[in-house]
């Protein structure tokens, strides 16, 4: 019994944890972009329109909203360093010699920002990168990794990925967000802080005013 309580609470922390800061990163992207913002938000309307909210039923349309995601996660990683695996036999990848018993770690943070893979505007936020691309999630693709890749993946995936993009598109759709008047987007301060999760060394602020009609 007390090894159930053990795993239930790592599930919860960590499914909060990470999830809360990947909503955190997406709408700190998105409000350091604003152009970004207003596509996005144009495809919600689109899609749901102004007199209700965005439910799970419509996150499959939303295909704009599933490359700024992607794009959230490429640079923010919430694991930077994957599990890490222990080598079964003495291996070479890639020229580098790997012995038998070794723990190798894979940086997913380091992947997602190198240049050979994603172009030279590895540091920009381009969710259009993701545009006609079949890169997916699920750890096939080795250049994008942000829920780890076979055996070892998240568990939680689907239902991370479920809350991040509902939550994320809830708050675009209903709100319209503003920076403090002090801060100017290419201002805010994007430092990282690891943790379980990496999160924002600073909270976001940010004032919402309604979008949605009042069907009232």
């Amino acid at each position: 019994m007390t090894s159930i309580k053990g795993v239930i609470v790592d599930m919860i922390a960590a499914s909060y944890e990470t999830s809360v800061a990947a909503i955190e990163w997406t709408l700190s992207e998105l409000m350091r972009h604003p152009k970004v913002m207003e596509s996005l938000r144009q495809e919600i309307d689109k899609v749901v329109g102004t007199n209700r909210m965005v439910e799970e039923s419509d996150l499959p349309k939303l295909t704009y909203l599933d490359m700024v995601v992607k794009e959230t996660l490429r640079l923010h990683p919430l694991a930077p360093l994957l599990v890490p695996r222990e080598s079964v036999e003495d291996i070479v990848i890639d020229g580098y010699y790997i012995p038998k018993k070794t723990r190798v770690f894979i940086n997913t943070w380091a992947i997602g920002r190198d240049p050979t893979i994603w172009s030279d505007n590895v540091e920009d936020f381009f969710p259009e990168r993701f545009d006609g691309s079949d890169i997916d999630f699920r750890g096939h693709d080795f250049q994008f990794l942000p829920f780890g890749s076979g055996r070892r993946a998240c568990p939680g995936m689907q239902l991370g990925l479920m809350t991040i993009r509902l939550v994320v598109a809830q708050l675009v759709h209903c709100f319209n967000w503003r920076l403090p008047d002090w801060i100017l987007p290419g201002d805010l301060d994007m430092t990282e802080k690891f943790g379980l999760a990496v999160r924002r060394t600073k909270h976001l602020v940010a004032s919402p005013t309604y979008h949605l009609v009042d069907s009232t």
